[in-house]
């Protein structure tokens, strides 16, 4: 990252065209993220965005969005104490914090917010950057579904259910 401080920020409508390029290259990828490959930027926008209650941030350093996350309630009604939060880091900030940041930005806001716990639903396995930061914050493997992501990279493979007790 820069010399300046980057900052973590709601999304605007304007933030979309900068999101949409790395947002379109992680799903293309096939690695980390089950989504159709043939959405438009506005089918990808919508899945993308979260209304409140929940939001969709960006990082930004020095003028550029390196990363997006997504954050929430994990299921509505009975389910909506329990967090969930989606990530994406554009593949030349990788390896620079962005990730971190942004977790760590989505925690305080769990927290926040009285979420009594953050879940993350579908954490690929093969996807070891990711599975390495989330521990590091606590977060801790509660499942795997077996072949439950088709890599494209490693054929099928699991996807890690991830628990963050927020009230520890």
């Amino acid at each position: 990252m820069s010399g300046t401080d980057p900052v973590v920020r709601a999304m605007t409508e304007a933030d979309w065209p900068r999101v949409w390029p790395f947002w379109r290259e992680i799903v293309e990828a096939g690695e980390t993220y089950a989504y159709p490959l043939d959405l438009t930027s506005e089918q990808a926008r919508a899945l993308w965005t979260m209304a409140p209650p929940g939001q969709t941030v960006v990082l930004e350093d020095d003028g550029e969005v390196l990363g997006s996350a997504t954050m929430g309630p994990n299921r509505p009604g009975r389910g909506a104490h329990v967090g969930t939060a989606s990530f994406m880091v554009s593949a030349k900030a990788r390896g620079r914090g962005v990730g971190r940041r942004l977790g760590e930005f989505v925690v305080a806001w769990h927290r926040e917010q009285g979420f009594r716990a953050i879940q993350f639903n579908a954490v690929v396995e093969t996807n070891h950057a990711a599975v390495a930061l989330w521990q590091s914050l606590g977060f801790r493997v509660v499942g795997t579904v077996p072949e439950a992501f088709d890599s494209r990279e490693h054929g099928l493979v699991g996807l890690l259910v991830m628990h963050l007790d927020l009230m520890a």
